[in-house]
């Protein structure tokens, strides 16, 4: 069955304005592009798209598929706005759980709070005596009661592990919030989830995507559920490539890593193997980012590593050994030194690219390093409007120079892509690239924080198109409406290039197509 798509606007991405009449597909690929009296005579079917724009098909770069499907199944603490607010929330969800039972919520974060306030463990056991666990927003912290800290074997007396740091109050004692690895210590003491759990929950999450004009991702969840990968990636199975077609790109935990490489099979092209996954250091709200110089907000500290630079040489050297590529959160720019010592002391294998994920503050000698390396960056756009203003306090006027700096990235030519980090941020591309090119939030009056930085337009949308295929090594098949490209698109209602910015935002999803078929259609009101 040849299926021809036309009657709308149909970008092609390959180049700024560049637009075609007609796309011809067969076989889930682009056949011809062209006009519509060139193609119609080779089609078996039309498809009209009634004045819809259409583009490649967006793809996330760098989000947690499971991790959003739980959000989106959980209390999400992500849009409070205040620590009373939270406290009232946190006491209606827990007021009819039994003392046996977890509960585990989502997103907080205190810069939302006119008092920053971060709760202590004592506030948390009046709220509830079940074992409690709050992920911060960044994923890097918890806070946890005193239950989930019995159970974790948590103590006065018990040491920070590798990578992590628990909180402790004047006299020693543990506060409750444990930042990195110590986050794991209790963690691990959550019962193991299910494999009907993990595919409930990728399946809310792959049917929200869809209907936001995503046709892939790349995901990292293979690390999170249970003492091995078996559980999730059967989940991914479960859910991805029957009925419901959707481009999975799985970044492997290094700790996952050689035992995926010696039994795991996938399910391409819906489902394919990616980069080891490495963690070099944490976030930039928790404190955790690893900085060449202390934080301005706090001088006591310059943030964490995660792991030796020895573990962080040897495990580069593992992926390597199987001809592979990494994937390493870098978020502060000792730890993109670090991180860049370990990839030109291992070199990437011919054909393939290292991912650096976030690479939010740099150097203008990280970034000469970086132009010389098989390497994109792996950019999360909305974090500018999460992050501003109250990350100038934490990195200072003359460190913010090199933060943030996706113009100036794109501009030096290296390859970017453009994810969200969900659940950490909104799923949605268009918040993303709305935020690329703004760099505020939307229905601010202001500027945008660092105003040199914005994207255009065109740039924005090619960190989820043409830019995320480059990520895996893919831009030959795949982010441009070209001859033999999988034929994935997203159409909108609107003209992402046209009007004023803040349209971007309020663009809706018409149709998420994924190798020809349709995966996503909004419904017609009557």
């Amino acid at each position: 069955m040849k299926t021809l798509w036309r009657g709308g606007k149909i970008y092609t991405m390959a180049s700024e304005g560049e637009t075609v009449e007609a796309v011809l597909v067969s076989n889930g690929k682009i056949e011809k592009i062209g006009t519509y009296e060139e193609l119609k005579e080779s089609a078996d079917k039309e498809m009209d798209l009634e004045g819809k724009v259409m583009y490649p098909g967006f793809v996330d770069s760098h989000m947690h598929m499971i991790g959003h499907g739980e959000k989106l199944l959980r209390v999400d603490l992500s849009k409070i706005e205040s620590s009373e607010e939270m406290r009232e929330q946190l006491i209606r969800s827990t007021k009819d759980l039994a003392p046996e039972n977890w509960f585990i919520g989502e997103g907080w974060n205190e810069n939302n709070f006119p008092d920053r306030k971060i709760f202590h463990r004592l506030e948390l056991d009046e709220i509830s005596e079940s074992p409690m666990m709050l992920k911060r927003v960044c994923r890097h912290a918890v806070l946890a009661n005193s239950s989930a800290l019995k159970l974790a074997g948590i103590t006065k007396d018990t040491p920070d592990p590798e990578g992590g740091v628990i909180v402790r109050d004047n006299d020693g004692e543990p506060t409750g919030y444990l930042l990195d690895a110590a986050q794991d210590l209790v963690a691990n003491q959550i019962p193991e989830v299910s494999v009907e759990y993990l595919t409930h929950a990728l399946q809310t999450s792959v049917e929200n995507l869809l209907s936001l004009g995503l046709t892939g991702a790349h995901t990292e969840d293979m690390g999170y559920y249970g003492h091995d990968y078996t559980k999730p990636l059967q989940a991914f199975k479960n859910v991805i490539g029957g009925k419901i077609k959707f481009r999975a790109n799985l970044l492997r935990a290094h700790s996952q890593f050689e035992a995926m490489m010696e039994n795991a099979n996938y399910a391409e092209p819906f489902i394919d193997p990616g980069a080891m996954k490495i963690f070099a250091d944490g976030s930039i709200g928790g404190k955790t980012a690893l900085l060449s110089k202390p934080y301005n907000d706090d001088p006591s500290t310059s943030g964490v590593a995660i792991h030796s630079d020895d573990e962080l040489h040897r495990l580069v050297a593992m992926a390597r050994k199987h001809g592979e590529a990494i994937a390493i959160h870098v978020i502060g720019d000792l730890a993109m030194e670090k991180a860049l010592d370990a990839i030109e002391a291992h070199p990437v294998a011919e054909g393939k690219r290292d991912r650096l994920i976030h690479a939010m503050i740099l150097r203008e000698d990280l970034v000469e390093r970086m132009e010389k390396l098989a390497v994109i960056l792996d950019l999360q756009p909305s974090f500018v409007s999460s992050d501003f203003p109250w990350v100038i306090e934490r990195l200072g006027e003359e460190r913010i120079k090199w933060s943030y700096a996706w113009k100036s990235l794109v501009d030096r030519g290296l390859i970017c892509a453009g994810g969200s980090d969900a659940p950490i941020e909104e799923v949605d591309p268009l918040q993303g690239i709305y935020a690329a090119v703004a760099r505020r939030k939307p229905y601010e009056t202001h500027d945008g924080y660092m105003p040199k930085e914005k994207l255009s337009r065109f740039e924005a949308i090619q960190l989820y198109t043409s830019g995320s295929a480059a990520a895996i090594c893919k831009e030959h098949e795949r982010g441009v409406i070209a001859e033999n490209f999988d034929a994935d698109f997203s159409v909108f209602d609107r003209d992402l290039f046209e009007g004023e910015l803040e349209q971007i935002t309020e663009a809706e999803v018409e149709l998420t197509i994924v190798a020809g078929e349709i995966m996503y259609q909004k419904e017609r009101s009557e």
